[in-house]
């Protein structure tokens, strides 16, 4: 473990996580914590988990951020004390409203919420989302739904929560291993910290309006496994209703037929 990205989500995490990657590093974002590790995830958020917990799931990775992995950056660090520890801020009422949009968004996901109901993956994803919003959000009653279901997301411990996270990484964290860092200035802070060339081309820049969902759908392997099992799940519903039709239709023919025998004999 090389980075641990401390910020809350929606303060510029997937233009951290491109950076990251532009630089070299192999990066696991909240997806890939869910798809190596949701089994482990689960247990800790619901059970409790310890310090060696995070050093065998993450010994091989270079850099960790998102959901749930910046509640547990203390701990993930006691696992890496080498590691260098990110924190990405932003304007608090901005990161707010952002932060808002990205769950309603996923909220009114038709098509997340389908893979959610209808596929063993998605099932397992919405195990993984309610255990973490909960633990992490203080969000309660996710459940997946094909209609409109909002997140409650409470204002005022929301904004509460963020307040309480980067005064406690930015009290706690060691201060030669902290960078605390702003998106929108680029490359040249975040290179300096991580001893890395800067790249000759623009610093990327992500889900801008919380349009995360959409772009996860269409590209993430996670996304497109839960795809493939949607696919299969219709593929077996539509098998069941033709043959159900069919047995239908063949006791019905013969009903007919016997009825007709039964008329002829009068």
């Amino acid at each position: 473990m090389k980075v641990i990205v401390a910020g809350f989500s929606k303060t510029g995490t997937k233009s951290t996580n491109l950076a990251l990657r532009e630089l070299g590093y192999n990066v696991h974002d909240f997806l890939e914590h869910f798809w190596y590790f949701g089994n482990d995830w689960n247990r800790i958020l619901t059970k409790g988990g310890s310090v060696d917990d995070f050093k065998k799931m993450y010994e091989d990775v270079d850099a960790v951020m998102d959901i749930p992995v910046y509640f547990f950056w203390k701990e993930i660090h006691q696992a890496f004390p080498d590691a260098k520890i990110l924190l990405t801020i932003r304007d608090e009422d901005s990161w707010f409203k952002s932060y808002q949009n990205q769950m309603d968004e996923g909220a009114r996901n038709k098509i997340l919420h389908t893979l959610m109901i209808l596929t063993p993956l998605g099932r397992k994803l919405a195990k993984f989302f309610h255990n973490t919003f909960k633990v992490v959000l203080s969000v309660i009653g996710f459940k997946p739904s094909v209609i409109n279901n909002l997140i409650p997301v409470n204002e005022m411990i929301s904004r509460r929560l963020y307040r309480q996270h980067n005064a406690d990484v930015i009290q706690n964290a060691p201060k030669d291993k902290l960078l605390v860092y702003k998106v929108k200035d680029g490359w040249a802070p975040l290179c300096k910290f991580l001893g890395k060339p800067v790249p000759d081309k623009p610093f990327p820049h992500e889900n801008i309006g919380g349009k995360v969902w959409d772009k996860l759908l269409q590209e993430h392997p996670v996304m497109g496994r839960m795809m493939k099992e949607l696919f299969v799940t219709f593929s077996l519903l539509v098998g069941l209703g033709a043959y159900g039709t069919y047995k239908i239709y063949q006791n019905w023919s013969f009903l007919t037929f016997f009825n007709l025998l039964e008329f002829l004999k009068m």
